[in-house]
């Protein structure tokens, strides 16, 4: 048998790219893309990429070279994902809510050949490139810039000569493509979005982004004939791969350029959306909705939702509202999803908070994984399945990234003794389900006790006051550090007082969990993908005071710390030594 041939006819290097010329053949007539009111059909949509890809090997775009682009979720943006890989190039999207500074570090450590620029940021992507002018003594540095101005509303923006139309005018329909020899080669370029560390620049393969195309169709049961609503950046890992997936079932891709509730609700309802991907901050913007900005969703909406991980009784009111939401977990080093929560059929029998709380788990593997573990980091040995005992959560497979381009060291550290680490802390549930608990950064480790902050956050978001919660450590004069929230009221509710909150706390989660501190703010400090930055958060909890209405007993005099026992009742002392007693044991 290792005789027979290994031949054209026989193997083919898997590339999503045969995603959309299979569409343009089967579903040639079938909408592709709406945006706004305008309409292509899967037939013109493959034309357009043709036309583009020929384009950029005119403008001597070859194997391997990076192309940029800054823009929303617009049918240019779309049409990218295939044709920059079919000019033989690498798609690097850029975050749209990242400033000029980072802007421009990533267009220097890329190298971009090409930067296509949306004209609403044209503002911001002409600071970047004068930074980047700044820093170059070289100008063959800088990028070739082509500005994608409005098709259907020309704003008649420039920066150079070269505009987005016209390059798929000027392109040839019948371009087939560069060849692809190995699937190894790389496909697309996302930079993480730094909520732990600097972002680094993290490279997919054709064979990676395939497969992983593949299994998240699959594990969240996309039919054909979908309709899509692009509520999730594609500059977030391509869009968690469905920039290639709704090509791959015939579907149709709603475009919008600003995520808002109004027009989401507007497109779920005029275009009978099936399917949407967010992070939780987005079920806020849903719930949060004025009268005159929501529709009737006659439909039901499949959501799938990660990110940060949402608490079961968000999930509820979503729930309510018709969305019928799966939950996963991924990052970017693993082409977007990696685990998502498979609905077994008995849970249907449960009561509805019961199924909530199973739907925030973040589930099993998808089928791209060869495996997912959870393991102690010091001894790499797998932790009990008990659904208690946390380690940092591990992966390998197919679908994980080639590495950080430039980045060997990085690189290194992300991959040991075979398994990517994620920098993850979750449990595996007895019956192999995962659930994130945290950070490693972001454990709380309060007098030998490990504390997960997704845990306060979850029981604080049940607060009919709160709309959103972080927690992160602050110092602590005894138990070294403690928890502090960082809560954003609802606009009904800003009355709330933090007496009342901790009241609330006491009376729903162990008193060592209680935070020390709540602290009202107006907003939390985010990433461009929506993640909470509490690095920022952990920064600004050092210089808080912890709360003189918290039961805790540090009192300070001229000897140094003790114990105010008169500030305790019996419950909370009896907490209290249990902690001291843990401690002892180290």
């Amino acid at each position: 048998m290792d005789k027979l041939p290994k031949c054209p006819a026989n193997y083919v290097p898997l590339t999503p790219l045969t995603f959309i010329k299979r569409a343009s053949k089967v579903y040639s007539n079938r909408t592709s893309v709406i945006y706004d009111g305008a309409r292509l059909t899967w037939g013109q949509t493959y034309d357009r990429c043709c036309r583009l890809a020929y384009s950029l090997r005119s403008l001597n775009v070859v194997k391997n070279d990076v192309v940029s682009v800054l823009a929303p979720n617009i049918p240019a943006l779309y049409e990218m994902h295939f044709a920059v890989p079919m000019a033989g190039a690498v798609l690097n999207a850029i975050n749209t809510r990242l400033d000029a500074k980072n802007i421009a570090t990533i267009l220097c450590h890329s190298e971009a050949k090409v930067f296509f620029i949306d004209y609403q940021y044209v503002p911001l992507a002409s600071a970047a490139l004068r930074l980047m002018v700044d820093g170059f003594k070289d100008s063959s540095s800088m990028p070739l810039v082509i500005v994608i101005d409005d098709i259907y509303k020309p704003t008649g923006v420039r920066l150079g000569d070269l505009e987005y139309e016209q390059l798929i005018k000027h392109g040839n329909p019948l371009y087939p493509g560069e060849e692809l020899e190995d699937e190894w080669d790389a496909i697309t370029l996302n930079y993480t979005s730094g909520t732990t560390s600097d972002p680094k620049g993290v490279v997919y393969s054709h064979r990676g982004a395939f497969l992983s195309t593949m299994s998240l169709i699959q594990g969240w049961e996309m039919g054909t004939e979908a309709v899509y609503l692009w509520s999730l950046p594609m500059f977030h890992c391509n869009g968690w791969t469905f920039t290639w997936g709704v090509a791959a079932r015939g579907g149709t891709n709603v475009c919008i350029r600003n995520t808002t509730a109004e027009d989401m609700y507007k497109s779920i309802s005029l275009h009978k959306v099936t399917h949407m991907c967010c992070a939780p901050i987005v079920f806020n913007i849903l719930l949060e909705a004025k009268p005159h900005e929501r529709c009737e969703i006659s439909s039901k909406v499949n959501i799938l939702t990660g990110g940060a991980p949402p608490p079961a009784s968000l999930l509820e009111k979503m729930e309510d509202l018709g969305f019928h939401i799966m939950h996963a977990y991924g990052l970017t080093e693993a082409t977007g999803p990696a685990l998502v929560c498979e609905w077994q059929t008995k849970w249907d029998q449960l009561p509805r908070d019961q199924q909530a709380a199973l739907k925030a788990r973040q589930g099993v593997g998808i089928l791209a994984l060869e495996d997912v573990d959870v393991k102690n980091k010091d001894t790499m040995e797998s932790i009990p399945r008990d659904g208690k005992t946390m380690g940092e959560i591990v992966l390998r497979g197919s679908s994980i990234m080639k590495g950080y381009l430039k980045d060997e060291k990085e690189t290194s550290k992300a991959f040991q003794n075979g398994w990517f680490l994620t920098g993850d802390v979750g449990v595996i549930h007895p019956d192999g389900y995962l659930e994130i608990k945290d950070r490693s950064k972001d454990v709380i480790i309060s007098g030998g006790e490990n504390i997960s902050s997704v845990e306060l956050e979850s029981v604080l978001f049940k607060h009919p006051a709160v709309l959103e919660a972080a927690v992160v450590a602050m110092p602590h004069p005894r138990w070294g550090e403690s928890p502090c929230a960082f809560v954003v009221l609802k606009e009904a509710a800003k009355r709330t007082t933090e007496n009342e909150m901790l009241a609330y706390c006491r009376k729903t989660m162990s008193k060592f969990m209680v935070p020390k501190k709540i602290e009202f703010v107006k907003e939390l400090p985010k990433t461009g993908t929506g993640k909470v930055q509490k690095v920022e958060l952990r920064q600004i909890a050092k210089n808080l005071k912890i709360s003189e209405n918290t039961p805790s007993n540090i009192k300070r005099s001229e000897k140094g710390i003790h114990l105010d026992q008169t500030r305790y009742n019996h419950e909370e002392l009896h907490e209290q030594e249990k902690v001291v007693h843990a401690m002892s044991r180290l």
